[in-house]
């Protein structure tokens, strides 16, 4: 018959259990904030944390107007059982500490630890501890003046820490203790004495937009109390998990089961600050993975999903406002490219005189080009003739002195014995244009052709009979002000004949002004975009390697869907051009259009 005993667990060794507590903090930071929580927990209004030397020595100090401690030989005997774990169970709240192990924490931050204190009793004592050393000695300060709180000093501090700076300290206090400042008010100051510096811990400031709306989050263990924010999306930005206003956590997404979305979403930052988890004693920045922890996993699950939705929702409005922010961009751009390109060769490009973009408006297509799979919201532009005020100009948009004038189209090829109308706009230093109250003069100033109304803001200019080169100038003149335009004419007796020309794009249904884009996803297919014809749109391909390396980065991004508006334009702009021509026209378009991208 087998025989079964039992027992009781036992330190065998207590000193060496003493020592693997006391290694047991590898937070230097963390060993000072106990330290500092140590004062709050004896209801301190005030504490100053100096870094400074002595005789050579390194040191750093807390110092309190705390209650005090009225029995040292308690602290040091009762290692492992904390006086205030007893107040808690009494009903006192406002306390942290229920270890007793937070003292010994200095091991891995000095070699000496002084401690004084005026308990309730006006009593000041000294408490002296040495690292690696089992004893402890208490002795009675005579002082000529009354003393109240404690003073902790620790030093020589270990050579890894003496760069410890109080900045550093600040910045890790700040978002360690950040509720209990809050909630008590304590005033944390820092002396770095070595660096001539001070510094005040403020709680840390979340940046983001504080989410409201979120469903309560209940647990019959205790209280979850949460504070979340939606910011910029940063790698930087972290949920912290928090305990009784103590940071145990500084990611909650360290936590397997929170390593996901939505907690790892870079748009949250914020804190989950849940009373009832139990944390491993001996370096309290981390839990136990307990019950506790199981129904605080449970407790979050709808706050989860409605992060999940908000996070969805943000992303969808800032696609939106980046579609539009390029489609602007890229119109902008491709509009003062307009100005150095024939106007002829270019006219499925050409906005309608007097009008121009101005509202961006949101359509949904069902379904992609072929009838398969969904696309995203389209952006197409319109055109208005109306300025922001309803027709009346605001006092800013009201035009200054004359400044530069600028040929419309600043470049031109044509064909022998042909006319093309030419324009001159004069604008002011804010690139605003003129509408009256200057004058106008046209002339040749080499190689020949014949134009109409010289004096005139519009003009039609008739070509030679002989290729050559034209070079036309137009001098503006308001007051003593005078500014000159320029364009280079090409005249030719052959030309590309460009099957997007005005009366082709009329004829085949080709839409007036700049098209508009929109998404389709089509992971592994060649195709980088498209031209609709029908809704004149380009269809980008969104799933395509290449726009998934552009969009890494903004301005790529911007580039890479220029590239395709151009591609687009060049090949339904000019359908009976060569593959040289073709290429040739896409530089041309690229290189002005790139230059004007801002």
């Amino acid at each position: 018959m087998k025989k079964t005993k039992t027992g009781k667990l036992k330190i065998g060794n207590n000193w060496n259990a003493i020592s693997i507590i006391a290694f047991s903090q590898n937070n230097p930071l963390k060993a000072i904030a106990e330290f500092v929580e140590n004062s709050i927990d004896a209801r301190a209004k005030n504490i100053t944390i100096i870094r400074g030397k002595h005789k050579g020595d390194t040191y750093l100090k807390v110092v309190d107007d705390g209650e005090g401690i009225d029995d040292f030989d308690y602290v040091a005997t009762h290692i492992g059982d904390s006086i205030k774990r007893k107040l808690k169970k009494k009903g006192i709240s406002g306390i942290q500490g229920e270890f007793g192990i937070g003292l010994l924490s200095f091991w891995t931050v000095g070699e000496e630890l002084t401690m004084i204190s005026t308990g309730k009793t006006g009593l000041t004592q000294r408490l002296t501890m040495v690292k690696n050393n089992q004893g402890y000695k208490t002795t009675e300060v005579h002082s000529l003046f009354p003393q109240t709180g404690t003073e902790l000093t620790i030093s020589p501090l270990l050579p890894g820490i003496k760069q410890l700076s109080g900045e550093k300290i600040q910045n890790y206090l700040a978002s360690e203790l950040r509720d209990r400042i809050h909630k008590t008010g304590v005033r944390i100051k820092i002396l770095d004495r070595t660096r001539r510096k001070d510094f005040i811990v403020e709680p840390r400031q979340f940046t983001g937009r504080l989410l409201h709306g979120l469903p309560p989050v209940k647990s019959p263990l205790g209280e979850i109390y949460f504070e979340l924010y939606l910011s910029e999306p940063s790698p930087d930005n972290t949920i912290g998990i928090y305990k009784s206003g103590t940071r145990v956590i500084p990611s909650i997404t360290s936590i397997d089961h929170f390593n996901g979305a939505p907690w790892n979403s870079p748009y949250l930052e914020g804190i989950l600050d849940v009373s009832f988890l139990h944390l491993t004693p001996g370096t309290r920045d981390g839990i136990i993975y307990d019950d506790a922890f199981e129904n605080f996993v449970f407790s979050v699950e709808p706050l989860g999903f409605s992060l999940s939705e908000i996070i969805e929702e943000q992303k969808k409005a800032e696609e939106d406002k980046a579609s539009k922010n390029i489609l602007h961009k890229i119109t902008k751009a491709l509009h003062e490219a307009f100005r150095y390109l024939p106007q002829d060769e270019y006219s499925w490009l050409a906005v309608k005189k007097s009008k121009k973009i101005s509202v961006v408006k949101k359509e949904t297509l069902l379904t992609g080009e072929d009838g398969e799979g969904p696309v995203d919201p389209v952006y197409v532009a319109e055109e208005s003739d109306k300025d922001s005020s309803g027709g009346q100009k605001n006092f800013f948009e009201i035009p200054g002195p004359l400044y530069a004038a600028v040929i419309l189209p600043s470049a031109l090829v044509m064909g022998v014995n042909t006319a093309k109308k030419l324009k001159v706009v004069a604008r002011d230093k804010s690139k605003r244009q003129l509408d009256s109250g200057y004058s106008v003069i046209w002339f040749i100033d080499d190689g020949d052709g014949e134009i109409d109304n010289p004096n005139s803001e519009f003009i039609t200019f008739h070509a030679p009979s002989e290729p050559g080169i034209i070079i036309l100038k137009v001098i503006v003149k308001q007051d003593e002000k005078e500014c000159t335009g320029e364009c280079i004419i090409t005249v030719t007796d052959e030309l590309v004949k460009p099957g997007g020309g005005s009366k082709n794009a009329e004829n085949s249904g080709l839409h007036k002004g700049l098209p508009g884009y929109t998404f389709q996803n089509a992971p592994g297919e060649l195709w980088r975009s498209r031209y609709d014809n029908q809704r004149s749109i380009i269809i980008i391909n969104n799933g395509h390697a290449d726009f998934i390396y552009a969009s890494k980065v903004k301005t790529r991004k911007l580039k890479y869907i220029t590239k395709l508006f151009t591609k687009e334009l060049v090949l339904v702009n000019f359908p009976e051009a060569t593959k040289e021509e073709l290429l040739e026209r896409a530089v041309e378009l690229q290189m002005y259009t790139e230059e004007n991208l801002r």
